[in-house]
């Protein structure tokens, strides 16, 4: 992590959660976070669980990532304050309770997708062009899941009834996949990987009633660690492109 030492991360979601987690981490590694989150206070909160010489390094913005306009409005707050993007982990995401076959559903279906699809490639988007006009080398982590590559036999069985997440999973799983060959494609040193974990011990499992056992959020954040310590020539990757020989994949 000594690259990244005093660079900028961008962490949406920041409030609770995985979000919290690899805020905390991230900051007690060296580096400068700022917390994107509807409820910039209690991102403040966090500084209490990281280590006093280095709790000025985390910052709150207000940002609801469903609203493209929040989205434009931060990164530029970001750019202005900060001078930039280094590291963007895109961590927010909701469930809404609705099957896709429910009448009157439309709402629960845009909320889920516009917070965990559009809003994801919204603030992709806005930190790559970041890092792109100042020629970083810089790393995209999209917090994914496993239900972003299969389904179990009964969707119930894992998360009752909303149905709409997992649909939402996939796509991300695709739009990693695509921003990795559109990076490639443009000769970038920007690194972009998903991080698929299972059913995690945070508020958005309290909505359900799941009784299996549960990765704790301080899980993910190690990982999250552990794909930017990586060198520049290790892509940690699901699909490789054997006709592309500039990375080692994982």
């Amino acid at each position: 992590m000594e690259q990244w030492h005093g660079k900028i991360a961008v962490v949406t979601g920041s409030s609770a959660g995985i979000g919290a987690a690899i805020a905390i981490h991230l900051t007690n590694a060296g580096m400068v976070v700022v917390g994107l989150a509807r409820r910039t206070e209690r991102t403040l909160a966090l500084k209490e669980q990281i280590f006093a010489n280095l709790r000025n390094n985390l910052h709150a913005m207000q940002c609801d990532v469903s609203k493209e306009s929040d989205i434009v409005v931060a990164f530029k707050n970001i750019e202005e304050t900060f001078g930039g993007v280094d590291v963007l982990v895109n961590n927010a995401g909701v469930v809404r309770d609705t099957r896709l076959i429910d009448p009157n559903n439309s709402l629960p279906i845009r909320e889920t997708w516009e917070t965990n699809v559009m809003g994801l490639v919204m603030c992709s988007r806005e930190a790559y062009q970041s890092m792109k006009r100042r020629s970083v080398a810089g790393h995209i982590i999209n917090i994914n899941s496993i239900v972003g590559h299969s389904l179990p036999y009964s969707v119930e069985a894992l998360i009752s009834s909303y149905n709409m997440y997992a649909p939402s999973k996939h796509a991300v799983t695709a739009i990693t996949e695509v921003t990795r060959q559109e990076l490639l494609n443009d000769k970038s040193k920007v690194k972009v990987t998903s991080i698929s974990p299972g059913a995690v011990k945070t508020e958005i499992l309290e909505l359900t009633e799941v009784q299996f056992p549960l990765l704790n959020a301080e899980d993910i954040a190690q990982a999250v660690l552990y794909v930017l310590s990586t060198p520049p020539h290790v892509q940690v990757c699901k699909e490789p492109n054997y006709e592309i020989g500039m990375y080692t994949l994982l």
